[in-house]
């Protein structure tokens, strides 16, 4: 049978010529073998019959007719629930070439049509916009009179940071003296892998990013430190000695700390932190979600749920009232549980609070730094509308922090962290060190691990970005195995050491013309510049043009 068209329209009625991503497809290549079809995540294309006029000609009656036949050919779904994403994957699995996604050139009308069923549009990745200003700082002030061996290849340079409170030394010289209580703290290497959980993230992407780390640090001797998020981790992780390479986040769901206090008894060693999240850079004071159909059987054990439901996180802490309970409740009770031996910091989203949450935080022993999440940040499910339009840029806002506690005197004590669209456009090195220079001790990345690491499809002009629907096409953020399995762990693994190495070899080229090798450049900002005036003075920092 034809497939027929209903003639009559509908309000949401699409063309492709509406539609962001366009197939473009070559049926005279096509060999309908169905490979393009079978791995769509979103089911864009189907097959479906189509008839053709033929033109015949018969030159002896001198008359014209036509022949039609009837085909098999492939096309492309117009209705926003199985909307072409970009992904390619099609095009990846043709064998001859016939089919490629492409940017609708014209003016796409298919984003005033997303709010089905009375819910507005959800989107794993980032904000659309790709400007960034992180990308316009420059480093302009150049050493020339310093030793000529100080070069990226040749010299020994001192890259890593300190994650714990840092005591003045006359304070630590008496304390280690008196045999009094020592803060924590971690040397660990200033680019750290951010919260992305067990169960946003599939076991074989979760799998791959441990070995890679445990690699950077056993071999490498690159001290790489990775954030669990909600969730918690594997069992067997909690007990095994790659724990001392986690930053377990405990957030608003308390997701999968049953787990952790149980194995608390039997771990081998400690973690390297533990992060409190209040508030995350993609969603400011809303809460987190993992949605059904991501919480497998596995998942569902992990954190001690029934499989197959929908996991809200609150968007606050139900049992604080104020950072200030916090920071005496939760911050002191989770260094209880570790004997006083892990450092604790809070996570929060960037906002203009954010200077008053780290005078709470100074004035606390126990709280071992500060994770401030820009608004570009996020790598989850987020409304477009959070992503878009809330949160507080990470420069400025991390800068307004710095210069507090330069204020204060208390610069070299609490470390600053930042993160949020940390290699947004590829820049990953140069962003994470401009953040350091405007006063952070070290930056977080997700989505840029989630890219080098593992072959995101996921862009800023919305490519792909569906995260958090399961149907990740490279099996990053899946939690089904028929998907998942197409990611080799051993394979993330060897690209994550590629690319802390790479970072490492672009912070030396960096910091050898700064004629800076024996510390990390934190707050440097006389050494950049940027030719926006108002940024300029915003972020208190050279004006160039």
């Amino acid at each position: 049978m034809l497939s027929i068209r209903p003639t009559a329209t509908s309000p949401s009625s699409l063309t492709i010529p509406d539609l962001q991503w366009i197939i473009n497809h070559r049926e005279d290549r096509c060999t309908l073998c169905g490979k393009c079809t079978s791995v769509c995540p979103t089911e864009a294309l189907y097959l479906a019959y189509r008839r053709q006029r033929m033109p015949k000609l018969d030159i002896l009656k001198n008359k014209r007719g036509n022949e039609y036949r009837i085909f098999t050919g492939i096309r492309q779904r117009t209705d926003v629930g199985h909307r072409c994403i970009g992904c390619a994957m099609c095009a990846q699995v043709c064998p001859n070439e016939a089919i490629a996604p492409a940017p609708n050139p014209n003016d796409p009308r298919a984003r005033f049509f997303f709010n089905e069923r009375g819910e507005p549009q959800k989107r794993g990745g980032r904000k659309n916009s790709r400007e960034s200003l992180l990308d316009r700082i420059i480093f302009n002030r150049i050493s020339m009179l310093t030793d000529p061996a100080l070069d990226a290849g040749r010299h020994e340079f001192e890259m890593n940071t300190l994650l714990g409170r840092i005591l003045p030394p006359a304070e630590y010289l008496h304390r280690k003296a008196t045999g009094a209580w020592i803060p924590p703290v971690r040397e660990v290497f200033p680019f750290i892998i951010g919260s992305m959980s067990f169960g946003a993230l599939s076991p074989n992407m979760w799998l791959g990013l441990l070995q890679g780390v445990a690699y950077c640090n056993e071999v490498l001797g690159i001290p790489v430190v990775m954030a669990t998020g909600e969730g918690g981790c594997p069992p067997w992780v909690l007990k095994s000695p790659y724990l001392k390479y986690i930053i377990l986040q405990i957030a608003s769901g308390y997701f999968g700390w049953d787990e952790i206090i149980r194995a608390i008894p039997d771990m081998q060693c400690d973690p390297a932190a533990i992060e409190i999240k209040y508030g995350q850079g993609a969603k400011p004071g809303d809460g987190g979600l993992l949605m059904w159909f991501k919480v497998s059987k596995l998942i569902a054990r992990l954190r001690g749920v029934p499989e197959g439901v929908d996991l809200p996180s609150p968007p606050v802490h139900q049992t604080l009232y104020s950072i200030e309970e916090s920071v005496m409740k939760m911050i002191q009770t989770m260094s209880m549980a570790w004997g006083f031996r892990v450092p604790v910091y809070p996570k929060i989203s960037g906002s203009t609070s954010a200077k008053s949450v780290l005078n709470n935080l100074v004035r606390n022993p126990y709280a071992a730094g500060l994770l401030i999440d820009g608004v570009d940040g996020g790598t989850g499910a987020a409304y477009n509308v959070s992503m878009d339009a809330m949160g507080h840029p990470i420069a400025s806002n991390l800068r307004e922090c710095y210069l507090e506690l330069v204020a204060q005197g208390r610069q070299n004590e609490i470390p600053l962290f930042a993160a949020g669209g940390v290699g947004k456009n590829g820049n990953v090195t140069q962003n994470g060190l401009a953040l350091i220079m405007l006063g952070a001790s070290g930056v977080h990345i997700g989505k840029y691990i989630m890219q080098s690491a593992s072959g995101c499809l996921g862009s800023e002009r919305n490519r792909c970005n569906v995260c958090n629907l399961g149907i990740c096409p490279k099996g990053i953020t899946s939690q089904n195995p028929k998907i998942y399995r197409r990611l080799d762990p051993d394979q993330v693994a060897e690209r994550v050491a590629e690319t802390f190495m790479s970072i490492r070899t672009e912070m030396k080229k960096i910091m050898a013309p700064l004629g800076r090798s024996q510390s990390l450049p934190i707050g440097m900002s006389d050494a950049i510049g940027i030719d926006d005036s108002a940024a300029a003075e915003k972020l208190q920092i050279k004006y160039i043009c």
